[in-house]
């Protein structure tokens, strides 16, 4: 009998973190049908403690071995595998999450995922929280960079939602795509070809292919995944990485979403722009205000699908080319989109505010 709702788990040597991922799915309101522990190249006591546990859970377990070769031996991979194994324990209108196997999911976690799918998103975005514990012995200047990167990621979120919004993911929402807590529509997940083949960032990726082909993405912050915040990690470039990094001395960028805030204002604003203009509004400046030819706009807007259409455009524009923002221009990013902001919202939003 097919699966509905399955998830999948990438873990690598996690025997300390294990037991608390399984028993907080074993807690669920909604119960999953299936969970997939993928073991990547697992040298300790993992999977033991994943057999043992069997007889008390309430779901299917299929824990999963593989000794992937060095260049696949990564999160990324193993979370592809896990992912299309989850695929093939599902039917089209089945449900695929996957979290992470250091994480601990609240009780409700399937149920705000299902719920958020059956109002009309192709793919839920969560939301991944370090533990109280763990975040203690964080120092503190990393807490106020990470504080200080998230305010100017959302600043520009609100900006992109007050010039181009997208209304699938309503306010309030949040930027994050972590593979921590995401959750798919199955025939979505196989229309896109699943998780992309690379070793780190592949939850990004993801999510970034699934709005190319115009899937509604919603980002939910009421769903919120605690993670560990250790600085000994089991993937290269994950979090472990970046806060060890960090403790030693801070990086010269911050977060790759972080972009200055005119720049993000021209980006939404020629979204719209171009969004309308794959809708069929005629816009006879559009090209020349993005530093492209007649001909190169009407073929990338010819493409069936809006989100390729504005990949490509992205790609192709001058004044499209991401710029990052260094840590020590934060900010001053800051208080440039709330500027910004203020020159969008009516007067009584910002009484409110």
């Amino acid at each position: 009998m097919l699966s509905r709702t399955v998830v999948a788990i990438p873990a690598r040597d996690e025997a300390g973190r294990i037991g608390p991922c399984l028993l907080a799915l074993n807690r669920q309101i909604q119960t999953p049908d299936c969970v997939v522990l993928m073991l990547n190249n697992c040298s300790d006591s993992t999977a033991g403690i994943a057999h043992a546990m069997l007889p008390d859970l309430r779901f299917k377990l299929e824990v999963v071995s593989r000794n992937l070769p060095a260049p696949q031996a990564s999160a990324g991979h193993a979370r592809r595998l896990a992912m299309q194994l989850a695929a093939s324990l599902a039917d089209e209108d089945g449900v695929l999450l996957t979290t992470d196997a250091d994480s601990v999911t609240p009780p409700d976690w399937i149920a705000r995922n299902c719920a958020g799918l059956a109002r009309g998103a192709d793919i839920v975005c969560g939301r991944a929280a370090i533990g109280p514990e763990d975040a203690a012995l964080i120092p503190a200047h990393l807490h106020a960079d990470d504080a200080r990167e998230c305010r100017l990621t959302g600043l520009l979120d609100d900006i992109a939602w007050m010039l181009d919004p997208e209304p699938h993911d309503p306010p309030s929402r949040h930027t994050e795509a972590s593979g921590a807590s995401l959750a798919v529509r199955a025939g979505a997940f196989r229309r896109v070809g699943g998780i992309p083949a690379i070793p780190a960032g592949e939850d990004r990726a993801f999510v970034r292919a699934l709005w190319m082909m115009d899937a509604r993405v919603r980002h939910d912050p009421a769903i919120v995944v605690t993670v560990s915040g250790r600085i000994a990690g089991r993937a290269a470039g994950g979090m472990a990485d970046t806060i060890r990094r960090r403790m030693i001395q801070q990086d010269e960028w911050a977060d790759e979403q972080a972009e200055p805030a005119a720049d993000a204002y021209r980006r939404y604003a020629f979204r719209n722009r171009a969004r309308r203009a794959w809708g069929g509004i005629q816009d006879r400046f559009l090209a020349a205000g993005l530093g492209i030819s007649p001909g190169q706009l009407n073929r990338m807007l010819a493409h069936r699908l809006f989100g390729a259409a504005w990949a490509a455009l992205e790609a192709t524009s001058p004044l499209l080319q991401r710029r990052r923002v260094r840590f020590a221009a934060l900010t001053d990013e800051i208080a440039a989109a709330e500027a910004i902001l203020r020159t969008l919202r009516p007067p009584e939003t910002l009484a409110a505010d």
